[in-house]
């Protein structure tokens, strides 16, 4: 269940936080950027999304500790036509992933880009107790690099990864949350 971070490089403009890791412990700092283009090759005015990696990339999905452990796709959260995933209502764009729960709670979740204004992550969650398996859809405002944090009780987990729209995205169509599910958006992250 560990992980490291892999580098996701975007051209770019205006101020945003960026992230890196120095000693095991994730140093934030900020960079001029705005408008995410990615790119192969750094160069200047570049944003590095710090995409976590499950199992330094030797395979395996879950990405978790003694609280939560989340399924995270194998590639970057990439919405494209004939693909998976969802555009809601308001052109945000959906992707279902599975928490498991270790500690009893109800699961909360918030998020931010990190390379660019943007509204908050929200989940949309179904009712499924307090402990064990959750299915939730992690619902970003636009594409770009998230910050994701999931919270039962006072632990927590957090990961990053990369969101990208390509055409008009997956076909599937949601108008908001569906029935018997409740909307999770923690605001204020830092």
């Amino acid at each position: 269940m560990g992980s490291t971070i892999a580098a996701k490089i975007f051209a770019c403009s205006g101020t945003v936080l960026l992230a890196s890791v120095l000693g095991g412990a994730v140093v934030l700092g900020t960079a001029v950027c705005s408008t995410a283009v990615a790119q192969t090759e750094p160069h200047a005015g570049s944003f590095v999304c710090p995409v976590t990696v499950v199992n330094g990339g030797k395979g395996g999905t879950t990405y978790g500790n003694d609280v939560l452990e989340v399924g995270l796709w194998p590639q970057d959260f990439v919405f494209k036509p004939g693909g998976p995933g969802f555009v809601d209502s308001d052109g945000a764009l959906g992707m279902k992933v599975m928490w498991n729960r270790k500690k009893r709670g109800h699961l909360e979740v918030g998020g931010r880009r990190l390379d660019g204004e943007a509204k908050p992550v929200r989940a949309y969650i179904g009712d499924a107790g307090e402990i064990g398996g959750q299915p939730t859809y992690l619902v970003f405002p636009t594409p770009g690099c998230w910050q994701v944090t999931g919270y039962v009780g006072d632990g927590s987990l957090t990961f990053v990864v990369s969101v990208e729209k390509i055409g008009e995205g997956p076909s599937w169509r949601f108008n908001g949350p569906p029935a018997g599910m409740r909307v999770s958006m923690i605001t204020g992250l830092k």
